[in-house]
């Protein structure tokens, strides 16, 4: 099977887990989500004080460089973890 299909399939997979990841998990997923869908982390990082915008613009930015292929195969690897 193709990996964008693969990828479509864990994102939709991932909304319905036996259980809500932790936070960290979440903001891993998101990160990944965003590198294979958009590439790298582009635009300004968010006010500091917005604590959540800006550790999800960091943890995408820590993935520059991150093909879209390969941030798809650890976003599915991760989902298929979860679902067991």
């Amino acid at each position: 099977m193709e990996v964008k299909t693969l990828f479509e399939q864990a994102v939709s997979d991932s909304k319905s887990l036996p259980d809500r990841p932790s936070n960290e998990t979440l903001l891993q997923m998101y990160s990944l989500y965003k590198q294979a869908t958009e590439g790298d982390a582009n635009g300004e990082a968010p006010n500091m004080f917005d604590f959540v915008a800006k550790a999800k613009y960091e943890a995408w930015s820590s993935l520059k460089g991150k093909t879209s292929e390969a941030a798809m195969q650890e976003y599915i690897a991760l989902v298929d973890k979860l679902k067991s």
